[in-house]
């Protein structure tokens, strides 16, 4: 399992990526517009070759900062780059407040629109 590191005072705090992912997922669906969580699409090269994570979410680790990438499906009559930018928002905030890990990037792939 994997896990992300926050130093305090005392001694460090390992927060396991799934438990991040939860919180980006609950941000996420907090948001005017969003329809769901997708899956990432990959190819056949990127899951028997490299192992690619299809999961809609996806923490990836820098040296003292998370990277989250993200797919989902938009509701139709929504502009998409307003409901993305406050899911990067949305999420940045809520991981950084409830963890303390700081959130470089927060990317993301609208895999589609729904009513």
């Amino acid at each position: 399992m994997r896990e992300a590191v926050n130093q305090t005072p005392v001694g460090s705090l390992k927060i396991s990526e799934d438990v991040l992912k939860i919180l980006a997922a609950e941000a996420v669906r907090e948001v005017a517009g969003v329809h769901s969580l997708e899956k990432a699409r990959a190819t056949a090269k990127d899951l028997f070759i490299r192992g690619k994570n299809t999961e809609p979410i996806h923490v990836s680790r820098e040296t003292d900062a998370v990277q989250m990438d993200i797919s989902v499906v938009l509701k139709t009559g929504y502009k998409i780059c307003e409901v993305a930018e406050q899911v990067q928002q949305n999420v940045k905030n809520a991981v950084q407040t409830m963890t303390g890990i700081a959130v470089s990037k927060v990317n993301i792939y609208v895999a589609g629109i729904s009513a």
